[in-house]
């Protein structure tokens, strides 16, 4: 069965897109937890970050860069943003299918 994330790079449901490559697809978070909040997917499907292969180090590596690129772009790259992998279910992760969350635009707080 595929992940949501899966169906919205079919675009089998909608998203609110504002990256695609053919590797990877960034879109803003449907419950953002700040102005800013998007995730960076990786078009290959990965469940976990126990699943990276060696061989995923540069498709990983571009996450990053392309996360990098669109904070610029939103104006959050000066004063700050955080990055943030869930990972099982104990991580907070709900949708199994990596991806990386870019959350900003306002002073954040640490909680745990």
């Amino acid at each position: 069965m595929s992940s949501i994330f899966t169906k919205i790079i079919n675009r089998e449901i909608p998203a609110d897109i504002i990256y695609e490559d053919s590797e990877m697809i960034a879109f803003n978070d449907i419950k953002p937890q700040a102005p800013v909040h998007f995730l960076v997917v990786p078009k290959k499907e990965i469940p976990t970050l126990n699943d990276i292969k060696e061989e995923d180090g540069p498709l990983i590596g571009r996450m990053f860069c392309v996360a990098k690129n669109i904070a610029k772009e939103m104006g959050v790259d000066s004063k700050g943003y955080r990055a943030v992998f869930n990972c099982n279910k104990d991580g907070g992760q709900t949708v199994f299918h990596i991806h990386l969350h870019i959350i900003g635009g306002k002073k954040l707080s640490f909680n745990i």
